[in-house]
């Protein structure tokens, strides 16, 4: 089995930048890192609460809020080898939400539901980017 490296929650909400406001005050969280698209939507923010790490994103097309009918919460995996635990969910009885393949912000992933419904993000690090380069390709990409 391939090594696991990070497992945290990404939170799908209308109104990502008011969500981590929210938990900045509710629980003293502190923004680690925040990207968005080209309308400025967040695409992306992680969150840090002393040892607990959690993300938030807008809802979109791809990901609708709870309230919509959208999943509660995304379980985001990065590990060694993302074509090879997709290749196990699915072996497992899994589906294909995305297919696993190599994205602008130096991560190759994908997304599976596993047999019981839970959304997983699994991601391989592929190139070490700064914040900066990432925001650029997202919003050249988005």
């Amino acid at each position: 089995m391939t090594e696991i490296q990070q497992l945290y929650p990404r939170l799908v909400v209308d109104g990502a930048d008011d969500a981590i406001a929210f938990y900045a005050r509710a629980f003293g969280a502190e923004l680690v890192e925040r990207y968005t698209d080209s309308a400025g939507h967040v695409v992306h923010a992680l969150l840090r609460a002393g040892p607990a790490v959690w993300a938030v994103k807008d809802a979109d097309g791809h990901d609708p809020a709870p309230g919509s009918g959208g999943a509660s919460v995304i379980l985001a995996l990065h590990v060694a080898d993302a074509d090879a635990v997709a290749a196990a969910v699915v072996d497992g009885g899994g589906t294909v939400i995305f297919e696993v393949s190599d994205h602008e912000y130096g991560e190759r992933g994908g997304r599976v539901s596993d047999p019981f419904g839970h959304v997983w993000m699994l991601a391989t690090r592929t190139e070490d980017l700064t914040p900066d380069e990432i925001q650029a390709r997202t919003v050249a990409n988005h």
